[in-house]
């Protein structure tokens, strides 16, 4: 009698759950960095309204003449909107490959004390808060970068701050960034934890140290990101200078949008 032999299945190393818990480690690493730069650099806009847009000019400027007028930003966010693949990618496949495991049943799959001794509320609301932070990203980039939305005033591209300021003026676009900031630094306070683990840098004698670190980094977060909506909110910033006005300043600070 012959003996059926069943293949068995080779998974790819690009498929091992190890390999995705590290490509979401490395990507949102990659986005925690590029989270703090744009909350110092949204401070910028307490220094003025020619400082600030200056700051956007600057930006747009970086690697010029090697790189065409915007050309690094555009290559970065290339680099940004591979990272969100790579982290949602490989979120959407440990969370099916989870449910896979579990079953019918809910304790199939039991947390290490390690995981319990995290932030157990940031860890649970993971899943919801990225679905926020995708939604919040899209009408981000839709409000400030392509000016497809433009609530509380007729935005312009190049005046950083007037468009920051007409949209803050209204009560229910703040709530929507207060809403996204708090799902976004659950998600940081979780998420730095979850990658020092990922990548070994955890041990027990520093766990303490690790969860005041995420704390503290999540908090300033919300802070650094809300207090210029705050300040406009409550009208304790300057209103964007007329158009003539602002002509002959941005001039002079060599702020030059015309051809770009």
């Amino acid at each position: 009698m012959t003996k059926a032999t069943v293949p068995s299945k080779k998974r790819s190393a690009l498929t091992t759950t190890v390999f995705m818990k590290r490509m979401m480690a490395i990507s949102g690493i990659v986005f925690l960095l590029f989270v703090l730069f744009h909350a110092y650099g949204n401070t910028h806009y307490f220094e003025g309204e020619i400082a600030y847009d200056h700051y956007a000019y600057f930006l747009r400027e970086l690697l010029v003449p090697i790189l065409p007028f915007g050309g690094f930003l555009w290559i970065f966010r290339a680099v940004l909107a591979l990272c969100l693949l790579a982290h949602v990618g490989s979120a959407f496949h440990l969370w099916h490959r989870n449910v896979k495991a579990r079953g019918n049943d809910p304790y199939a799959v039991k947390k290490s004390n390690a995981e319990y001794f995290a932030s157990r509320y940031a860890m649970r609301t993971m899943r919801w808060g990225g679905v926020i932070l995708l939604l919040f990203i899209i009408w981000h980039i839709l409000q400030f970068t392509t000016l497809h939305l433009t609530p509380g005033g007729r935005y312009e591209h190049g005046r950083a701050y007037m468009n920051m300021y007409y949209g803050f003026q209204l009560w229910w676009v703040w709530l929507i960034y207060a809403v996204a900031l708090v799902a976004l630094c659950l998600h940081v306070w979780h998420g730095v934890w979850s990658a020092l683990q990922t990548l070994g840098a955890i041990r027990g004698s520093v766990i303490p140290f690790v969860r005041l670190i995420a704390f503290i980094v999540a908090f300033g977060l919300f802070f650094a990101f809300m207090c210029v909506p705050t300040a406009i909110l409550l009208g304790l910033t300057p209103e964007p200078m007329d158009a003539a006005t602002y002509a002959v300043e941005a001039a002079n600070a060599g702020i030059n949008w015309m051809g770009k």
